[in-house]
């Protein structure tokens, strides 16, 4: 057994000279919001999910980008509706968002 049983990751890079980066898509309002909505909905700590900082995953191009792990599963977003959705569809029920779905080819 995992110590959580998921793991979601945002991606808060910043790149230089006006490079495509998730930082500037509001993806630290939707990292605060998340960790939020996590812990309001119960579901923080061991045995249920963390949410994480991350570095570059190197799909700029799709940005603001978040994976869930170990469901592998990639996701895009434009506001706390959508996180609101991952949240409570994902996170908490095991169904991933489709219509938020990072198509697999998109990259940096």
């Amino acid at each position: 057994m995992s110590y959580y049983a998921h793991h979601i990751f945002f991606c808060l890079n910043e790149r230089k000279h006006g490079e495509a980066c998730c930082a500037n898509q509001g993806a630290q309002a939707a990292f605060d919001y998340c960790k939020s909505r996590v812990k309001a909905a119960g579901l923080a700590g061991p045995g249920g999910v963390r949410v994480n900082k991350a570095g570059c995953l190197d799909r700029c191009n799709g940005g603001p980008v978040a994976v869930v792990y170990p469901d592998e599963t990639w996701y895009t977003f434009v506001d706390h509706d959508d996180i609101d959705e991952i949240v409570d569809s994902h996170l908490k029920n095991g169904q991933p968002v489709q219509r938020l779905l990072l198509a697999p080819d998109v990259g940096r």
